[in-house]
């Protein structure tokens, strides 16, 4: 039996810009992450053009599918909904867990291992809004941090394919 039914790109992109953004991340503040992690690479590509790719990337299926689960989680576990002990190890971002880290590497491999390298580098200095995320207690974002380094990161090698 067929499905006749189309693929919402429309609503799941503005669907994760939107829950990204009750977040405090902007697409600007993923670009402004690439930008530092690839000016010394790409001295002569302007912010404006990191943000453009990054808005770019964000339009992938498979980024879209993986930001929505990983934020789902994230808003689930916020409101205590998820079965334990996974409300437990979500909630705590327990480090043995790593189901948050592989998620986000599906997001950074989509440009290979440009994309692999950078993610392990932000994964691990966590910065700009990915820091504040990381150390923020109040919510639970054990996914939107990796999710949201890992957007960096292929953002990182769809600039390096695209300038090399």
């Amino acid at each position: 039996m067929q499905d006749d039914k189309k693929y919402p790109d429309t609503k799941a992109f503005d669907y994760v810009v939107n829950e990204l953004d009750k977040k405090g991340v902007t697409l600007r503040s993923i670009a402004e992450i690439t930008y530092e992690l690839q000016h010394g690479f790409l001295p002569d590509v302007t912010i404006e053009k990191f943000e453009e790719v990054t808005i770019n990337v964000m339009h992938k299926r498979e980024l879209l599918n993986n930001v929505m689960v990983g934020l789902y989680l994230d808003k689930m576990a916020n409101q205590g909904q998820l079965d334990e002990p996974l409300q437990t190890i979500v909630s705590h971002d327990m480090g043995v867990f790593g189901v948050d880290e592989t998620l986000a590497l599906q997001i950074a491999n989509m440009y290979g291992a440009i994309g692999i390298t950078n993610f392990g580098y932000v994964d691990r200095i966590k910065p700009g809004i990915i820091g504040k995320l990381d150390t923020f207690l109040n919510d639970v974002n054990t996914f939107i941090d990796d999710i949201v380094g890992a957007i960096a990161a292929a953002v990182a090698g769809k600039l390096a394919h695209e300038y090399s």
